[in-house]
């Protein structure tokens, strides 16, 4: 049998990016065994605000500029196990999904990539890789600040 071995440019496949996300979202669900003591608890990671790195080998500055749209730990963890639900068994698509979009902004897309598939695929696959490097960071960092609230530390 040969054997396989993963490099650089599997590193920053759509494939693993998915299953970092997917991994960290099943050990913050694995660690997290009480949820409702996340309510009202900020996810305030000054201390751990590194730089996010994004598929193509930039970093993401920002900090937590994510981390704070959700308010508390606990609405952080419903959304990345709907997020990870989302990708394992997929959503809504055509005419169900317009229904659903009801108040929600269309994505912008660049009017240059309407006439060229790759350039437009490209553009969504970079946002992809960035968006699952930010929620898989996020993960981790509710999978971190539980073990700190209840006083479990590795």
């Amino acid at each position: 049998m040969m054997q396989i071995t993963e490099s650089y440019n599997q590193k920053n496949s759509l494939f693993n990016a998915m299953n970092r996300f997917i991994s960290a979202v099943n050990n913050m669900d694995q660690t997290v065994m009480v949820p409702s003591l996340l309510r009202d608890v900020p996810l305030d990671d000054a201390e751990d605000a590194k730089a996010v790195r994004t598929a193509n080998g930039t970093t993401a500055t920002n900090g937590t500029a994510y981390f704070h749209q959700d308010g508390d730990m606990y609405s952080s963890y419903m959304l990345l196990k709907s997020i990870r639900n989302d990708i394992e068994w997929g959503v809504l698509q055509g005419d169900e999904w317009r229904k659903e979009k009801v108040g929600v902004a269309e994505v912008a897309r660049p009017e240059a990539a309407e006439d060229d598939l790759q350039k437009e695929f490209h553009f969504h696959l970079d946002g992809l890789h960035t968006v699952l490097s930010k929620l898989t960071h996020k993960a981790n960092t509710l999978t971190s600040r539980y073990k700190e609230e209840i006083g479990c530390r590795n």
